[in-house]
């Protein structure tokens, strides 16, 4: 009998141990970009009808209201911080849209083909609308997720998530759009290339395609914060795309990152798509200017 008692304290003792160990934060090992902590989120899980939560953005950095899409519907949902209630706008039929972007008081989003989708920012507020402007075949057939409308340049750059161009290059190719105000109009003005090598060397565990998902400017050091869903990456560049830092992300933080954005106060906002047991979310990180 105390042989059968010590068995099973033995095991008792192997469960806890192993209990603690697995519930101890793995957190330690990732890093963060300097002025953020990548480990220490406020978490804002999102309704049912975001649970595809993708791309996000604000309108001249006002955190006040959030903007997003999901990939399937063609609406553009709007919501306060913390509160789950939503509304939206209808700007067009169901379709894979993956990113938006808002800049001089016009919204933007990116459908996964490459289209571009536009409209007044003033129609955000209403039920549907009438005036969007479909604008096709200004980057090459292949798919996109990440969409940066710069109100400073007015330019819009798209970045490839799969493109025939970068099958063999070891680069990511992204396009530059310049666009005029005061005629609503898009052109072509040129690409940029993200060299992979420089990520591999800077993150010698990087093996795959980098797939980005989406893109923002850093309005304070003007560096590009790129995330990728299917590598786990948040990688940074600086304003020319050499690459700079790359950081590995928490699967138990970052479920699906798909969007990212920046506020006035420059906190940077990542948003995660959900699935069967994980709600759609926002993740929001403070930026402190000690952190390191």
């Amino acid at each position: 009998m105390k042989r059968i008692y010590s068995k099973c304290l033995c095991i008792v003792i192997l469960l806890a141990l192993f209990g603690a160990y697995a519930c101890k934060s793995p957190l330690g090992k990732y890093t963060s970009p300097k002025g953020y902590d990548l480990t220490k989120p406020d978490k804002f899980n999102m309704p049912s009808s975001l649970l595809e939560i993708s791309g996000i953005a604000f309108h001249d950095s006002n955190s006040d209201t959030i903007y997003s899409i999901q990939d399937e519907e063609g609406k553009l949902f709007r919501q306060k911080w913390d509160v789950k209630e939503q509304k939206n706008m209808r700007f067009g039929s169901r379709g894979d849209y993956e990113d938006v972007s808002i800049f001089h008081d016009r919204v933007f989003i990116l459908k996964s083909n490459g289209a571009l989708y536009s409209f007044p920012f003033s129609e955000a507020v209403k039920e549907k609308s009438d005036v969007v402007k479909e604008t096709k075949h200004l980057v090459p057939k292949a798919e996109y997720e990440s969409l940066y409308a710069d109100a400073a340049t007015n330019k819009l750059y798209i970045l490839c998530k799969n493109c025939p161009i970068d099958k063999k290059a070891k680069t990511v190719t992204g396009y530059i759009l310049d666009y005029n105000p005061s005629t609503d109009s898009l052109v072509n003005s040129g690409s940029f290339k993200i060299d992979l090598k420089q990520l591999k060397a800077v993150y010698p565990k990087f093996k795959n395609d980098l797939r980005a998902s989406a893109m923002a400017k850093n309005p304070k050091t003007n560096e590009w914060y790129i995330v990728s869903s299917v590598s786990k990456l948040l990688v940074i560049t600086d304003d020319k795309w050499n690459v700079k830092e790359a950081h590995h992300l928490s699967s138990s933080i970052f479920n699906q990152p798909e969007g990212i954005a920046f506020d006035k106060d420059l906190n940077l906002y990542i948003s995660n798509e959900g699935d069967e047991l994980t709600d759609g979310n926002i993740i929001k990180f403070k930026y402190t200017p000690s952190s390191k």
